[in-house]
């Protein structure tokens, strides 16, 4: 690998155009986008923020962006940055370009892309990533994460010095990790939220303020920690907290919670969950990969997990016709399930 790392994003939405924006300068870095998302890039250039007051832009002159895969041939590492259901497609695609040892890192929500890209891209080094921050886009090419955290990612003989120095230039250290799918489905945990946001309308800061939505993010971890006993799978420790904490400190009144938990809350007062942005436009959710997964490894044990899959279909009734739910409302329906 060269001393400046090509590295290319397969998949220039919130997470992708982040990272690359935040590698731009570090990184020869090629944006893969679908071709509105191009168009917006070439007429308004990248811009990335964060809630520690870092703020960048990159001229559009400057952006390598491709609508095409030809330009990853030449990649010394590709981030793929799509969401959960297209995994299969990206990887088949990928399978007929990239030359064999390709690092190809999956940054996206979810526990099964890893396995997915590892299984069309038998010759490539393919690693699991984490993202724990939220990125949000408050205007056209404008990227901002609003909560903090480090960028987590396999350890492996597959990421050169050159790959690693670029991210932490950029300000985006990765940790190496030995077990990580210990750690996305600790992510998983953490993003049953992500569909209770959407649901709930708010932003993430004012949705995690208030008892009555902490009480159901409790109610479905709790619920998910079982399935995962059931699996045996321990969940690796993200937060100051074990994950088998979480439910209790979720649940404590407001001000002892805000005491407690004030780390929880330190968010962009604008940054919503990923998954409401999808309503908003009409897209397609990550739910079935998220929620989701806890029905279906629930089922594989002869378990249910019923709150979790009355969200999956509240989701997917959303994104049809999406309808704003109070907590209260939302609690009694979680409990009755």
């Amino acid at each position: 690998m060269t001393s400046t790392p090509r590295i290319a994003i397969y998949g220039a939405g919130m997470v992708g155009n982040y990272l690359g924006g935040r590698l731009h300068g570090h990184a020869q870095v090629c944006f893969i986008a679908r071709p509105h998302v191009a168009a917006r890039l070439k007429n308004h250039g990248l811009t990335v923020s964060d809630l520690h007051g870092h703020h960048q832009h990159v001229p559009a002159a400057t952006l390598d962006i491709a609508t095409q895969l030809d330009t990853v041939r030449e990649a010394d590492a590709v981030l793929v940055t799509v969401k959960s259901a297209a995994t299969a497609e990206v990887a088949h695609e990928l399978a007929e370009i990239l030359a064999p040892g390709t690092p190809v890192i999956s940054f996206q929500n979810g526990v099964r892309n890893t396995a997915e890209l590892r299984a069309a891209l038998p010759t490539c080094r393919v690693l699991s990533g984490m993202v724990p921050f939220n990125v949000a886009q408050p205007e056209p090419a404008h990227f901002h994460q609003g909560s903090s955290g480090a960028l987590m990612i396999e350890r492996s003989t597959a990421l050169s010095p050159s790959l690693l120095s670029a991210f932490a230039a950029g300000g985006l250290p990765l940790q190496l990790c030995d077990d990580m799918q210990a750690v996305l489905w600790a992510k998983l945990l953490i993003n049953l939220n992500n569909s209770l946001n959407a649901l709930s309308g708010l932003p993430l800061r004012e949705q995690l303020a208030q008892r009555a939505w902490r009480q159901c993010l409790a109610l479905l971890q709790r619920e998910g920690l079982r399935v995962l006993q059931a699996a045996g799978i321990r969940p690796a420790q993200l937060t100051t907290l074990p994950a088998h904490w979480l439910p209790t400190v979720l649940s404590l009144p407001d001000a002892l919670f805000h005491r407690i938990a004030s780390r929880m809350l330190a968010i962009d007062p604008l940054a919503r969950s990923s998954m409401w942005d999808d309503l908003q436009a009409r897209r397609r959710t990550e739910v079935d990969y998220i929620n989701g997964e806890l029905v279906v490894l629930a089922k594989s044990k002869g378990l249910r997990a019923p709150a979790n899959a009355r969200i999956v279909a509240l989701v997917h009734e959303a994104e049809q016709s999406y309808v704003r739910w109070e907590a209260p409302a939302l609690l009694k329906t979680l409990l009755n399930s």
